[in-house]
């Protein structure tokens, strides 16, 4: 009864007309950015953020969440059609969406992702509704112990499991705690790490931050990167009709998909990217005839787009129940609401209902609206992919360049974002990946001050953190991810060893 109620309060603060306005701006940019191959969805909520700040805060989390979700729509696009993956997600949809599309059956390979994906976000909006309350409940138990420890186990597991070193993950957590501490001591009042700078004495603009590792470093990494543009088959309504079989092969891996996207959503450090993979893997184990993945499959695509596009809705599970963002994206979201004055949590829902509800119901409305809007406009989408980049890198150059100026008004934000891009290029080029350290930089600050409330409580006593139950088995949860990692990493690199010394002229 309780969810049917804050279904009507969300319907009723999702349908005003300012909130449909920024849920339709979010979904299409969303998806034109998803189309754009080297654009994602992080670099353009980091362009929006200095917008919130002039707009309602539902429909400011509206918008930037319909640009998250809509990517994930518009992905697929030129992985089908240029082998080119709009987004990180959309990789798995090159293995089978580009051989189809060789085939003359591009048109059938976009209808049905669009489906696929439409069919799990709303399965995954359906898993929000009935698990978010549960989970808010549960950590209403919390204390600051609790939370320490799950912020702590969020951020191991963002680190551990993310693609890359396991070492540089940790590396770039580490970092990402240090920024958090730039600026002015909340209990004692003494700038810390300023150098000087009176405006470091606020801390480091998350927005400069956002906008300077995965903005200004993708446009440098994109300077000298060439593409075809030619797309060859003409796409309309007849070239888009699915066959009875594509439709019966589909449904079952649409379920699948949906159910490990879900799962997997709602896991720090997992996410989109990982659950498609694990999907295609899934349906590849599962097929009769596995030899036809690879070589245009449809259950090859429409699983893996209903898995990710799943995970990006259950994804807002942790942050908005327990305000514990599970990857990037999610940990500007979380900075988002902090910057309107809302602390996401087991309270929102209670304290802010009209905002917890009016987004749950507002992913719904968005989806309706990226289905409406991705069959019509496949033919739009494919002539923006004939821009070069050497016209479209220079605009988002100017975008961010007003984006940082227009939060402050100060020059110095803007030197700030040129410096931190500078050092998120030589990031990307090292294998440092900057997402583990905007959720450190997040964070950060939020487990400083849990942990000095948790000491103050205990009056110093470390072991408050061992003797309450939830936190003790959080710790000895990332203690063995910890540990689980650093072996996995001592038995590759044994093996590795012995491949060298058993197969030295391979190593010559």
């Amino acid at each position: 009864m309780d969810i049917i109620n804050g279904l009507l309060l969300g319907l009723d603060s999702a349908l005003q007309p300012v909130t449909l306005l920024y849920c339709f701006i979010g979904v299409f940019l969303g998806t034109l950015i998803g189309v754009l191959p080297g654009i994602g969805a992080l670099a353009t909520i980091s362009l929006l953020l200095p917008i919130t700040y002039h707009i309602p805060p539902t429909a400011a989390i509206v918008m930037l969440a319909g640009v998250y979700y809509g990517a994930q729509y518009g992905g697929s696009t030129a992985s089908i059609l240029l082998n080119l993956p709009g987004t990180p997600s959309s990789a798995v949809a090159c293995l089978d969406g580009y051989p189809m599309a060789k085939q003359g059956r591009a048109g059938v390979a976009l209808f049905m992702t669009t489906i696929a994906s439409f069919v799990g976000s709303m399965l995954g909006i359906l898993a929000l509704i009935l698990f978010a309350p549960a989970i808010a409940e549960l950590g209403l138990k919390f204390g600051p112990a609790e939370y320490f420890a799950m912020m702590l186990l969020g951020l191991i597991a963002a680190s551990t499991l993310a693609s890359g070193s396991p070492a540089k993950g940790l590396a770039m957590v580490v970092m990402g705690l240090l920024l958090g501490t730039v600026g002015t001591d909340v209990n004692s009042g003494v700038a810390r790490f300023d150098f000087g700078v009176p405006e470091l004495m606020d801390g480091i603009n998350l927005v400069a931050l956002a906008m300077g590792v995965f903005g200004v470093s993708e446009v440098i990494a994109g300077i000298n990167q060439t593409r075809e543009t030619e797309v060859k088959e003409k796409i309309n309504f007849k070239t888009m009709t699915p066959t009875r079989k594509d439709v019966k092969d589909s449904v079952m891996p649409m379920l699948r998909g949906t159910a490990i996207g879900s799962f997997f959503g709602a896991l720090p450090g997992t996410g989109a990217s990982i659950a498609s993979f694990f999907s295609y893997a899934v349906e590849k184990k599962v097929a009769k005839d596995p030899s036809r993945f690879g070589k245009g499959a449809i259950e090859g695509v429409t699983a893996p787009e209903a898995a990710n596009n799943a995970a990006a809705q259950t994804a807002f599970v942790p942050t908005l129940s327990l305000g514990i963002p599970g990857d990037a994206v999610m940990a500007l979201m979380l900075g988002a609401l902090i910057i309107h004055g809302i602390q996401p949590g087991p309270l929102l829902m209670t304290q802010q209902p009209e905002l917890f509800w009016g987004l749950i119901v507002s992913f719904g409305i968005g989806n309706i609206m990226l289905m409406v809007l991705n069959l019509p406009l496949i033919g739009l989408w494919v002539a923006i992919l004939r821009i070069p980049y050497r016209v479209l890198f220079p605009a988002i150059l100017v975008f961010i360049s007003l984006g940082v100026y227009s939060v402050n008004n100060n020059t110095f934000d803007v030197l700030m974002v040129a410096g931190i891009g500078a050092v998120g290029y030589a990031m990307a080029v090292t294998k440092f990946e900057a997402a583990p350290l905007l959720l450190g930089f997040v964070l950060g600050p939020l487990m400083e001050e849990n942990l000095r409330r948790a000491l103050l409580l205990s009056r110093g006593d470390m072991m408050t953190f061992l003797e309450r139950p939830i936190s003790a088995s959080l710790l000895a949860f990332g203690a063995a991810l910890m540990i689980w990692t650093i072996w996995g990493s001592l038995k590759r690199t044994m093996r590795a060893r012995e491949h060298r010394r058993d197969f030295p002229e391979e190593h010559t």
